[in-house]
This record gives C-alpha cells, structure tokens and sequence, in this order.
C-alpha cells in the first residue's frame, strides 16, 4: 500500500509501506527528514504530521497521550496527527499527510 507524504520544502513523495506498520516508520525508513525521537512510543511530537480531508476522518481518535503533546506543539492544526499513531491499513491506502515544521530533524520546536 502506499501514502503520499509532503515534506516540509513541498515536495510530494509517494511511499510504499506494509498492512501494521506505523506511518512514522514508513516516513523515516524512506529516509523523509523526521525526527521521530521516540521511535512510536508516544512520549514525543517529533513525528507530527497533517493529515489531509477525506482521510482524517477514516483515523480512529487520538487517545489522552496523543492529543496531550500535540496540544504542547507550537505548530498545531485541527487536522494534526502524530504519525506513530497512525496505522497503516487497507482503509488508508493512498492517505496523504504533510510533515510539520516540528517534525523536521532541524526543527528547534518539539
């Protein structure tokens, strides 16, 4: 399956990942600037991602960690997503996400 992910300078990157694996490993093992400094352990916001309409809502809904440290990132949007969260599935196939200036690995905000 694969997801369209637009890195922070605009460019769209069309990657391939498997049914299970998280969106933020998929993004990093791609080698997309990501920090994801926790590796999918939900105790950072360095993998924040803006998820696109029409995928959103196919997401199911943060749990309290999640929406606690996206509500600590300075660049939060209602459409805001930590990618370690999200699960890839048949359902997403072809979802697309935008990296978050915080997630870029020169990024100072976390």
């Amino acid at each position: 399956m694969k997801i369209l992910v637009t890195d922070q300078s605009g460019v769209e990157h069309e990657l391939e990942g498997l049914d299970g694996w998280r969106t933020m490993e998929v993004i990093r093992d791609w080698g997309l600037n990501i920090k994801a400094e926790c590796g999918g352990a939900c105790s950072c916001a360095t993998c924040h991602v803006y998820v696109e309409d029409g995928w959103f809502d196919k997401l199911p809904d943060p749990s309290d960690d999640e929406e606690d440290l996206l509500y600590s990132t300075l660049d939060k949007k209602p459409n805001s997503r930590l990618s370690c969260q999200i699960l890839l599935s048949e359902e997403l196939d072809g979802m697309r996400v935008t990296l978050a200036p915080s997630a870029a690995k020169d990024s100072e905000a976390a």
